[in-house]
This record gives structure tokens, C-alpha cells and sequence, in this order.
């Protein structure tokens, strides 16, 4: 009994020590960047490097804030961004409930083809989508950059996987008390699927705020660029100015920190019980 007890406090230990070392790997580029965004310009290059400044100086967030319109590529950033992860979740949502608990004629070959699409890069409808997006005359515009992303596959995917593991009594409970197919799904389903919901919110928003390709092609002034779109503008062809794009990185970095952070219990609880089947 003491062995086993001292084998699983092993272990553990090492197990601990194990998430510790993963932890570090994670915390230390961020904390670099932090704390180099606050560095002169010598600083930052200098070699051999110091984690921490010799002079800590605001230098690099006044010249972000000079140099590209910071706050209206937020706004934009959080328009986007947050347009496209509510709208995508209750598309999402409602196309994963239907594909789980509804059955009818075509839907396994239009699920499939759905998931086949997860397959196809974004440079090959780059193009098309241009196309399209000029011939609606959306481009530079918020519905524009939000229309084409209301939906993915991905999203469609993991809900499905979702819904596939509640129990068929609760949908049928509702038919016996006359509820419409759309109330069973908002007012029972919806409810149990928080989790799912926020661990996939997190996904879109994370996504969506990180793109630089997709919100470039289709915007062309600045009053409507993201702020990926803004941090190009610091990384010229032959000079990048290493100090200010540390502090706009940190500015767009901040923003997914705190809402990881205040949300990891159901990102956790999403990523944990997605795809689990009664």
C-alpha cells in the first residue's frame, strides 16, 4: 500500500513538474514581450539581450499612437471580431442541431460536404470571394468583413458533436408538451450547451482577431483596417521597427489574455466534453 501510495505521489510530482515546465515555455515569450514594449529602441536590439530594460520608457506606445489610427483599428478589430462570433454561433448552433437531431433526406452527404470544406485553403477562394464581395459592393465595409465568416464548418462540426451527447429524453419531453422544434432548441438544448458556446465564442473571437490575410483583402482605408492590418503598416520592405510593433502587439494581445482568462473554466468544459456521445 505504501508503494502505491509512494508511486502515485511520484507521479504526481512529476506530473506537477511536468505542467510547470509547459507553463514557463508558454509564460516567457509573453512576459518578453511585455517588458521589451517598454524598452528604448537600443534596448530592444541590443545583444546580448537583458530581459529586463535598463530604462523603462512609454516611447514605443506614443509612437504606435502616432504612427496608425491604434483605437479606431480596436473598434474595428472588436466589430469585426465580436460581429462575427455571435452571429457564427447561433448559425452555428442551429445548423449543429439540426444536423444532430433532426433527420432528413440528403443531410449525412450535406454534412459531409460541409466537412469537406474544412479541406480547402483560404488562398484558393481568395479570388471568389473578392469577386463576390465586390459585386454585392460590401467591401470596405463591417457587413462586409462579417457576411462571409457568419458561419464555418468547424463551428457546425463541434456543436453537432455536442448536441449528439445530451440525452434524446429532454427533445422528447418537449414534444410531449407541445413545444415547436425551434423552442425545444432554444429553450432546453441552448441552455445545457454554455460550455460548448464559450469554448467556441473563444475560437471565432481568437481567429477572427488574429486574421491579417482576410481583413486586408477586404478593406482598403483605415478607418475600416483591424489591427493585424495596422501592424503590417510598422513592418516596412527592408527596416522593421522592432519597438513599436513589440507595444502594438501587446495592445492586441491584451484584449485575448483577459477573455481567456475569465473564460478558460467553460473553454476547458467545452474542449473536454465536445464529441462525447451517450
Amino acid at each position: 500500500m505504501r508503494k502505491k501510495i509512494g508511486k502515485l505521489t511520484l507521479s504526481a510530482a512529476l506530473g506537477y513538474l511536468f505542467t510547470f515546465l509547459i507553463a514557463v515555455t508558454v509564460l516567457i515569450p509573453i512576459l518578453w514581450l511585455f517588458v521589451s514594449s517598454f524598452k528604448t529602441d537600443v534596448g530592444v536590439i541590443k545583444f546580448p539581450p537583458r530581459f529586463f530594460p535598463e530604462e523603462w520608457t512609454l516611447h514605443q506606445y506614443l509612437y504606435v499612437g502616432d504612427s496608425i489610427p491604434i483605437f479606431e483599428m480596436t473598434k474595428n478589430t472588436v466589430i469585426f471580431a465580436g460581429g462575427v462570433t455571435v452571429i457564427s454561433l447561433l448559425f452555428d448552433s442551429m445548423a449543429g442541431y439540426a444536423f444532430a437531431r433532426m433527420r432528413f433526406k440528403g443531410s449525412r452527404i450535406l454534412f459531409s460536404i460541409i466537412l469537406l470544406t474544412m479541406m480547402v485553403p483560404f488562398q484558393i477562394i481568395m479570388t471568389p470571394l473578392y469577386i463576390e464581395v465586390y459585386k454585392l459592393r460590401l467591401l470596405d465595409s463591417y457587413l462586409g468583413l462579417i457576411l462571409p465568416r457568419a458561419t464555418s464548418a468547424f463551428g457546425i462540426y463541434m456543436m453537432s458533436s455536442f448536441f449528439q451527447g445530451l440525452p434524446k429524453s429532454l427533445e422528447e419531453s418537449g414534444r410531449i408538451d407541445g413545444m415547436s422544434e425551434f423552442r425545444i432548441f432554444w429553450s432546453i438544448m441552448m441552455p445545457l450547451c454554455k460550455p460548448a458556446l464559450v469554448s467556441l465564442g473563444i475560437f471565432h473571437f481568437m481567429n477572427n482577431w488574429n486574421d491579417l490575410l482576410y481583413p486586408l483583402m477586404l478593406t482598403s482605408s483605415q478607418n475600416k483596417r483591424t489591427l493585424s492590418a495596422g501592424l503590417a503598416v510598422l513592418v516596412g520592405n527592408k527596416v522593421i521597427k522592432y519597438g513599436p510593433t513589440l507595444a502594438a502587439t501587446m495592445i492586441s494581445l491584451t484584449p485575448l489574455l483577459v477573455l481567456y482568462i475569465f473564460c478558460q473554466k467553460y473553454f476547458i468544459e467545452g474542449v473536454a466534453t465536445a464529441g462525447v456521445k451517450e
